[in-house]
């Protein structure tokens, strides 16, 4: 069984064309910014993995020749092994599939579960260590393996950054994403992801705070210079949302 937090349905944002989006519950990292703090905690729907086939399916018609289905979170990885079954089964329907991964758990059954993956939208949260610790409260290490892992592995995949003023938009730490990954054959396009408050509501309702609370979302003039920093090294660089 999949636990399962919620869907969307003709979503735009978690990869290319039209999408169903597949929101699983449970994550390992803390992310202070994190707009979904209702899918960290273990529990979720128990689902089995053919209702959601029949979901695709049934939304199959819309997808054209670019569309398909994402799974985010939470951090999906960590149901890997309940996952494998119904990636077998969307691949036996031709579904293109996305997995939304922060690239931080890594086993047997994570490797099979990427193998199976058409698009991999691996979420790096900030280049240098101590920021990454400070921003998500686990170490990037194993996400910057399992992008070199991909590239060796040609399995296409675009970079996820979110853009937080005064924790992860420092020139420096920006451009040396670009010096380790820029040469990345399988680097499809980066995508900023600006800053927002729109979870904060969450916080509230959940009664638990909201430590960003004095950080206010980017100018222009903030998210164009990132953008342009990542064009110094990656060839396609856009800004999502």
């Amino acid at each position: 069984m999949i636990q399962v937090h919620s869907y969307e349905s003709m979503g735009t944002f978690d990869g290319p064309g039209l999408r169903l989006v597949v929101f699983l519950q449970g994550c390992n990292f803390r992310c202070l910014y994190c707009a979904n703090p209702d899918t960290i905690a273990s529990g979720g729907t128990a689902t089995d993995a053919e209702e959601i086939v029949r979901m695709a399916l049934s939304q199959k018609a819309f997808f054209g020749r670019r569309g398909g289905i994402t799974f985010s979170g939470g951090e999906p990885t960590l149901q890997a092994s309940g996952l494998l079954p119904l990636f077998r089964r969307l691949k036996e329907e031709d579904i293109h599939i996305c997995l939304d991964t922060n690239g931080s758990v890594w086993n047997c059954d994570v490797e099979e579960l990427l193998l199976l993956t058409d698009l991999v939208l691996l979420d790096i949260k900030e280049y240098d260590p101590v920021k990454h610790q400070k921003l998500t409260g686990r170490s990037n290490l194993h996400t910057l393996k399992t992008a070199e892992w991909l590239e060796l592995h040609d399995k296409p995949m675009w970079l996820r950054y979110v853009l937080v003023p005064g924790y992860s938009d420092f020139e420096e730490d920006i451009r040396s994403v670009g010096r380790d990954l820029g040469d990345y054959r399988m680097i499809q396009r980066v995508e900023i992801l600006p800053y927002h408050t729109l979870g904060v509501h969450k916080y509230e309702a959940m009664g638990i705070p909201y430590l960003l609370k004095d950080i206010k979302e980017n100018t222009p003039v903030q998210i164009e210079r990132a953008q342009e920093l990542f064009s110094c090294y990656f060839p396609l660089v856009y800004v999502n949302g």
